[in-house]
This record gives C-alpha cells, sequence and structure tokens, in this order.
C-alpha cells in the first residue's frame, strides 16, 4: 500500500477530534485554522535503523519506533511531508522517558527530530513516564520538508507520532480512543474494515502452535487463514526472540504427532555449546517456517497483522478485525471456526471465553541478549550490530576497542552478584562467564501483569542487561573488546491468560500420570515454573531479574505423558479451539507444556480436528463425545499427508 501523507483537508472539524483543551476553542471555530501535518513513525519512508514495536499498542493505541542500538546511536528514519501553506507550527512529539517509572536519572532514549536537517532545539525522550506529546516548540517551515528522527544514544529511544500543527495554541489528547478515531480519519479509512475473505479455520498467532495447526489443518482439506502480527513465523522461536524449540516429539501411540513441528524446526546440528538459546538469527530459520507454509495453497498468510476485535453471535466467533501494524488497514475476517494460538488468548478474552491468570507468581518475560568479541575476525563477520559496516572498518585498521558508557539508568549493579559476573554462575549456568549472560535465566516481570505491563517488563530487562555490562566494562574492566551483539526487544513471555476448557491440566494429573480416554499429544519437558533467584535477589525486590526452575522429583514425572484434547478448546465458545500456551492448564500444569515442539504438536491436533468439526458441521466438543475414534485415525496420519 502507497503510504498516505496526513495532511488536514477537513480544517479545525477534524483537528478538534484530537484536541487535548478543547473547551478553549468551543464557540471559537474561526480562530482555530486546522492547518497540520499529522506523521505516524511507522508510516515513515525510511524506517532506518529503528525498529517497529506493536507489542504494547492496544494500551497506546499505536505501534512506535524504537532506537534498539544496543549503545550506539541508530541510522535516521526519514520521511518527506507537504505542508498545507508555509509558516509557523508547533511541534508535538508523541513519546516518554522510558526509565522514568523507576525514577531514574539520565533519560537514556534521547533523540532529536530534524527538520530539513537542521534539530528542533528541544531533545525528546526526557520527560514523562507515561505515553504523552512533548511540545517540541515553534519551527518556521517550507511547504515541502524531510523530517527525520536523528537517535542521540542507541538506548531505546521511542516516537509514536509527530503533530505539526499552525494553531500554535492547540494542544493534542492523550487520550487512546480519541487519537484512534482521529487517526483513522486521516487515514482515510473507512469506518467499517475492508472483507478479507471467509475460511473454514482462522489461526490467530504465528508460533509453533499457530504455524503447525495452520499447515495439518490445510493438509487436511481446510481453507486456512494464518495471522500474525510480526513480519516473521515462530514467536518465541523466532530470530526476534530466540528460545530454542524443546519438546521430544512422534510417540506411541501416535507417532507421527510431531511430524509438522521437526518440520519446521531449525537443524540443532548447527549449534555449538553452551545455551541453545540467544544464538545468532539465523539459526532460527526464519525462511524455513514461511517456506514450509507458503507452499501449501490453500493457507492464506498474513503477517504484519493484529487481532483488534472480535464478533460474536450467541455462543459462537462469527468473526475478527485485523489491523495492519504499519498501515492501520483494517480487515474482517469471516470462519467458520476459529484456533487461538496468541499466547495471550486474545481472540478468546476478546470473545469472552472463560479464562484465568496468575495474580501473583507470574512466570516473567525473557531477556535473551549476547555479546561478541571485536577482536575476532570471525564474530566481526557474523556480528547482528547496526552499525556493522563500521565495525568491520575499525577492525581492519587494528582498532577493536570497545568503550561503553556509563548507564547510571540501569539497575545498578556495580556491587551485586549476577550470572556472568566473576564466581556467580546462576542456575545451570556455564563455566565461562561469558557465556551465563542473556541466557534463559535472564527473566523479569514476576509481579506484572505480561499483557499490559509488557513495555514496562520488556525495559526492566533492558536495564538489567545494560546495568550488567555497564558493571562488567566499566567496574570490573573486563572485556575491553567486547560488545553489546544482540538483544530481543520483542518479549519472549512465558506465562499469559489461560483459556478453560472441559479438562483444565494440573502438574498433579502429571505427576499421577492420570490417564485421559482422549490422550493426543505427548508432554516431555519438567514441570518447569520459574521464580525470582534468591541468591540475586538482594536490595532488587520488584525489579528481579534472574530466575529460578523448579527441580526434583515433585516437577519430575518421567519424561512423558499424554495430554488430553479436550484442553484444546473452550468450554463456553462453541467454535473456538486454542493451542500454544494459552490452552486449558493450571499455572502449574503450564510448566509441562509450554515449550514450543510441545506447542506445535498442540496445534497439529487442533488442526485435525478443525477438519473434522468441517466434515461433520459440529463442534470441538463433538469431535470429543461423537467422533473421538476418527480423530484417533487422523493423529496415526503421517504430518505430511494431504487430502
Amino acid at each position: 500500500m502507497k503510504r498516505r501523507q496526513f495532511i488536514s483537508h477537513a480544517g479545525s472539524t477534524t483537528l478538534l477530534l484530537l484536541a487535548g483543551n478543547i473547551g478553549s476553542f468551543a464557540g471559537k471555530k474561526t480562530t482555530l485554522k486546522g492547518e497540520f501535518v499529522f506523521l505516524e513513525a511507522e508510516q515513515f519512508a525510511d524506517l532506518g535503523g529503528w525498529d517497529l514495536d506493536q507489542q504494547s499498542m492496544d494500551q497506546t493505541g499505536s505501534p512506535y519506533l524504537l532506537a534498539h542500538g544496543l549503545g550506539v546511536p541508530v541510522q535516521d528514519a526519514t520521511t518527506r511531508v507537504q505542508l498545507p501553506s508555509p509558516g509557523k507550527y508547533r511541534v508535538w512529539v508523541r513519546t516518554r522517558d522510558w526509565v522514568a517509572p523507576w525514577n531514574a536519572p539520565g533519560a537514556p532514549g534521547k533523540f532529536q527530530v530534524l527538520i530539513n536537517g537542521n534539530a528542533l532545539p528541544e531533545t525528546f525522550g526526557t520527560k514523562g513516564a507515561e505515553w504523552h506529546w512533548h511540545d517540541g516548540g515553534i519551527a518556521d517551515l517550507p511547504r515541502h520538508s524531510t523530517i527525520a528522527l536523528h537517535d542521540l544514544t542507541g538506548f531505546e529511544g521511542r516516537c509514536e507520532a509527530i503533530l505539526l500543527c499552525k494553531d500554535i495554541d492547540f494542544e493534542p489528547t492523550n487520550d487512546v480512543n480519541a487519537l484512534t478515531r482521529f487517526r483513522r480519519k486521516l487515514l482515510g479509512l473507512p469506518d467499517k474494515p475492508q472483507e478479507g475473505g471467509n475460511f473454514d479455520l482462522a489461526v490467530i498467532g504465528g508460533g509453533y502452535a499457530g504455524v503447525c495447526a495452520a499447515l495439518s489443518a490445510a493438509r487436511n482439506g481446510l481453507k486456512v487463514a494464518l495471522i500474525q502480527d510480526r513480519p516473521v513465523l515462530g514467536g518465541n522461536s523466532s530470530s526476534e526472540v530466540r528460545v530454542w524449540p524443546e519438546g521430544r516429539t512422534n510417540f506411541e501411540p501416535f507417532p507421527h504427532i510431531g511430524d509438522i513441528a521437526q518440520e519446521i524446526s531449525p537443524d540443532l546440528s548447527q549449534l555449538v555449546y553452551g545455551t541453545r538459546n540467544a544464538r545468532q538469527g539465523a539459526s532460527y530459520d526464519d525462511q524455513r517456517k514461511l517456506r514450509v507454509v507458503q507452499n501449501e495453497p490453500r493457507i492464506k498468510v498474513m503477517l504484519e497483522e493484529r487481532a483488534i476485535s472480535v464478533e460474536r453471535d450467541g455462543e459462537q466467533i462469527t468473526g475478527i478485525v485485523i489491523q495492519n501494524i504499519r498501515t492501520a488497514r483494517q480487515q474482517h475476517i469471516k470462519a467458520t471456526y476459529f484456533a487461538d494460538c496468541t499466547g495471550d488468548a486474545i481472540v478468546g478474552y476478546l470473545a469472552g471465553a472463560e479464562h484465568e491468570i496468575s495474580a501473583s507468581g507470574i512466570m516473567g518475560m525473557s531477556n535473551l541478549w549476547n555479546v561478541m568479541d571485536a577482536a575476532n575476525d570471525q564474530e566481526v563477520l557474523k556480528c547482528e550490530c547496526k552499525d556493522k559496516a563500521a565495525l568491520a572498518i575499525s577492525c581492519e585498521i587494528g582498532k577493536t576497542e570497545q568503550p561503553f558508557p556509563r548507564c547510571p539508568w540501569a539497575i545498578d549493579l556495580s556491587d551485586k552478584p549476577f550470572p556472568g559476573r566473576k564466581n556467580y554462575k546462576g542456575q545451570w549456568g556455564s563455566d565461562d562467564p561469558l557465556g551465563n549472560l542473556g541466557g534463559w535465566f535472564w527473566e523479569s516481570g514476576f509481579d506484572k501483569n505480561p499483557i499490559t505491563d509488557v513495555e514496562k517488563i520488556r525495559d526492566l530487562n533492558f536495564r538489567a542487561m545494560y546495568g550488567a555490562w555497564d558493571a562488567l566494562k566499566n567496574v570490573d574492566g573486563l572485556y575491553p573488546n567486547h560488545r553489546l551483539n544482540w538483544c530481543a526487544f520483542i518479549a519472549g513471555k512465558r506465562e499469559s491468560r489461560r483459556l478453560m476448557g472441559d479438562v483444565v491440566l494440573t502438574a498433579e494429573d502429571f505427576r499421577t500420570k492420570k490417564a485421559y480416554p482422549d490422550a493426543a499429544f505427548p508432554c516431555t519437558w519438567h514441570i518447569d515454573l520459574h521464580t525470582p533467584h534468591e541468591e540475586f535477589d538482594g536490595e532488587l525486590q520488584g525489579q528481579e531479574f534472574i530466575s529460578r526452575a523448579t527441580t526434583g522429583g515433585d516437577f519430575d514425572y518421567g519424561g512423558l505423558y499424554w495430554a488430553p484434547y479436550r484442553v484444546l478448546y473452550s468450554r463456553n465458545i462453541s467454535n473456538l479451539f486454542m493451542a500454544g500456551r494459552d490452552i486449558s492448564v493450571s499455572h502449574d500444569g503450564l510448566g509441562a507444556v509450554r515449550v514450543m515442539r510441545t506447542c506445535g504438536m498442540m496445534g497439529e491436533v487442533v488442526g485435525k480436528a478443525a477438519a473434522l468439526c468441517v466434515r461433520h458441521k459440529t463442534t470441538p466438543r463433538k469431535v470429543y463425545e461423537s467422533h473421538l475414534t476418527e480423530l484417533q485415525s487422523l493423529l496415526k496420519e503421517p504430518g505430511s499427508k494431504r487430502i
């Protein structure tokens, strides 16, 4: 889609939709010129080195751009604008100081707005704990201009939108609903979403669970929509998050359950010693997943599309509305059946499905990251740094020292232990201290809501990483030639909402090997629950960032348990399946099922069950009640079989 220039042609009436001080203009429409330009950051013509982050758009109203440079300023994001007329405009920038929630000093996310190469006097990202309009002052502008976001630090600056307004006294609102109405009017988007198709099964979520569900359903004859709100498939096991897909596959009596999960899994033989998490992005083979999906003619894959609302008739979902995270275009997707593979149970929650979420003791989000040695030619060659070209040139001429600035706004670890510091390994840590940085146990958010607090939890992860690297480089004086190489900015969630089915699987079911007649997918991971690691808590209550996993006999069930089909559909929404970490389990039951290949096998079962639903015009529940033998026969068929 061609990017649109958000110039007001509707005058003061349109601008009033955005007014934060609307009372000032009541009865004074003649004094409001209504000449303005509104720029969505995600629709800049060239994003440069800034990343697009959609994770908290339900709270902010829109995705935003993130200067995720790991301490090295990223390349400018730029776009061209045409103003309604030349003259003086007040510039407003929607942003925030991301460390302000902790009253931390320093405002690391600083950036400038350049207009025709000239920086506005105000520096942005320096005020306010919440998203707000930062007043950038008045600029005298020609009709045609180039706008750039100029990162100053590489330390996670963020911009959601820019408003250039000729009404100098106008103040834009921070109300998300008003902002949304304003955006859609300026985009010229219709009040109703366009029709996006009618499918047998709509799969929402493109992690292992969703990809396997879509492939399984399509190969069993269904027309499938696969909807994913990121540009890649794989979820936690994509190159964006880098959690290695665990969970053993292919056991009797259904030895082909796991075929599809293995088909999309990366090749383990490519990896070397140590943790298999947070490795080079190519190791997770995003293209393999996409290639397999695109080779199925019955699947319509829809990337960068986020489910934002659900339509329901009685106990059935009739459709969902999805929104493109770049263009804000909305589509209406109809389907006979739906599979919520979002992890956060977004579709089920919006549909009113019965669900649970832990009030406390939530397993946190991964903070995966890694470092590299600039004195090692091979590591420089494989560097994923955004300034790779400049780094390579520097190393070629013998400049390999990699200084790192002090980070007073990070978690202060100058005198505290953490895995990677001398004599501290964490749980199951490596003998190499560098191997203990950024592994699975770097985790935070144990006392926060994984949905509404996702940005803050991810930012706490950032503060832990930067604080640790600051301590190693500047306090301990270690690793002069090393630098941060990669860090996930998409949160690697372990726990969120769980949708309730006809069976709620608990840890006790695993321990006692409770047998169910509808055994459908194998679980082989131990009852793996994460809590803050007491060795590293110290004075960091509320800011814990290292976890401990459960161990011991109470968390081991012998290595193989067949979980029932009835955890894979909603108990009160009659046409809703689920697969992944939002299935019908208790908090402790989640520990054994949440790893990626196990989630993928759930998807394989859902795809086959959905095919039976279509064939018999029935519900997921009726598959268990009336067609279980037929489902079990399908579960014995190879995952590659197509009808």
